[in-house]
């Protein structure tokens, strides 16, 4: 049984509500289902990206200074000095 919906005030850039409405009324969908399939893609995309940070959690890591350095010696990048 699916649970009802919950309700939630959101404030909206006016130019984002105005193209909100527009595509609502375009797409015979309202602004709640084109919001929360929004909500729903950027949920994923974020289970995604942790996915992908855990099955790159062994691999080894370089500092800043370190990809510099090696950016440095293999002529990728050169210093000047000012």
């Amino acid at each position: 049984m699916a649970q009802p919906s919950k309700r939630s005030t959101v404030y909206f850039d006016p130019e984002f509500h105005a193209a909100l409405r527009l595509k609502s009324a375009h797409s015979n969908r309202t602004v709640s289902d084109i919001v929360n399939d929004a909500v729903r893609a950027a949920l994923a995309e974020d289970q995604e990206d942790l996915a992908a940070f855990e099955d790159r959690v062994a691999e080894p890591t370089m500092s800043y200074e370190a990809l510099l350095d090696d950016l440095k010696a293999h002529g990728k990048i050169t210093i000047t000095c000012a």
